[in-house]
């Protein structure tokens, strides 16, 4: 049987950056192929718009959407312009040589002239039982006080903020324009943010904080109404009553299936080398949304990124004469590139 052509372009991701990526290389005619990755404990497809209840900062959207509708949106959006979806993530790839290899968690290994990596980045959570449960309904747990603090059901509340580092004073900080009182809950005694994010906290009259505390549980059925905390220094436990709870304790970059074959940053996050470009250490492969974006960390710059990977990828391809690729053979058309069988083929935009 004849080799499977290339793919020229993968994308590897389903939020924001991933799904306008695809929208942008379906309508150059690059036929885009996303691995739109499977449900698991710490992700799932969409990612984290999926935990998300009212989006109300997104242009286009004046009375809100909630996050999972807006990525059903993206989704159906880049299907209507036949982008091909997969459901499987990306165990591992090889850019070691061209064209690049990929191996879904299933199927077989495939080759790539382009890929645009877009797999986000996780929120750190507390691990706590109800703490996932209200974050993933909608209960008043979150990890974005820019995205949520604003909601009218945080408004006038008493919220905490549990961290210490920089990410945690900017989000009390932040908070403290819609809260009636911010706590902010740290294990040590010291925080370890900069001296003028600490500073600036701590001299805001709004900010009151609890110093050796950890949340030992969050409290509320449907909805937040308090912390159980343990002092840490004397064992004591005790109730902290809120209306919603931040948690600020930093992200994780989906990037461990890449291994060492493109350069990351101190923190795992991809490296571009280039300002304001998406190209990573190895061309041919760029970078969109959170997995490179450590700063901003927002729906609307991961889209704009997502656009930006989608451009550079297509004008890649035609200086590197591959903008136009072999006919694959017929008998090859009919197989999922991911080696999936006969009756589960590759999605494509029937849904549009």
């Amino acid at each position: 049987m004849t080799q499977k052509s290339p793919e020229r372009l993968v994308i590897i991701g389903s939020g924001p950056a991933a799904w306008t990526a695809a929208i942008y290389a379906a309508r150059a005619d690059l036929d885009p192929l996303v691995f739109e990755g499977e449900p698991s404990r710490n992700m799932i497809p969409g990612g984290q718009l999926m935990y998300t209840t009212d989006v109300e900062n997104y242009p286009g959207f004046p009375e809100g959407i909630m996050g999972p509708e807006m990525m059903e949106r993206f989704r159906d959006q880049a299907c209507r312009f036949d982008t091909r979806i997969v459901g499987e993530d990306i165990a591992s790839v090889d850019f070691s040589r061209k064209p690049f290899r990929l191996n879904p968690s299933y199927g077989a290994e495939f080759e790539a002239h382009a890929v645009v990596i877009a797999t986000g980045a996780r929120a750190n959570w507390l691990g706590l039982p109800n703490e996932e449960r209200l974050a993933q309904s909608g209960g008043g747990v979150s990890a974005c006080a820019v995205c949520d603090g604003a909601l009218p059901m945080f408004r006038n509340e008493t919220l905490a903020v549990v961290g210490g580092g920089d990410s945690a004073m900017e989000e009390a900080t932040y908070l403290t324009k819609f809260a009636s009182e911010v706590i902010l809950i740290h294990r040590r005694d010291e925080f370890r943010a900069s001296k003028i994010m600490a500073d600036r906290a701590l001299a805001n009259p709004k900010i009151r904080v609890l110093w050796n505390t950890e949340v030992t549980d969050v409290l509320g059925d449907d909805a937040v109404v308090g912390l159980e905390v343990r002092n840490n220094q004397t064992g004591e436990t005790s109730e902290v009553a809120c209306g919603g709870v931040f948690v600020a304790i930093g992200h994780t970059p989906n990037t461990a299936f890449l291994g060492d074959e493109v350069e990351l940053t101190e923190s795992g996050y991809i490296r571009t080398p280039t300002p304001w470009r998406t190209v990573t250490t190895v061309p041919g492969v760029f970078a969109a949304g959170d997995v490179m974006d450590s700063y901003y960390r927002q729906a609307i710059t991961a889209a704009g990124t997502g656009c930006m990977a989608a451009l550079e990828a297509e004008r890649w391809l035609a200086e590197e004469g591959l903008s136009e690729v072999a006919e694959v053979p017929v008998d090859e058309k009919a197989e999922a590139p991911t080696g999936a069988e006969e009756d589960e083929p590759v999605e494509a935009a029937a849904r549009g």
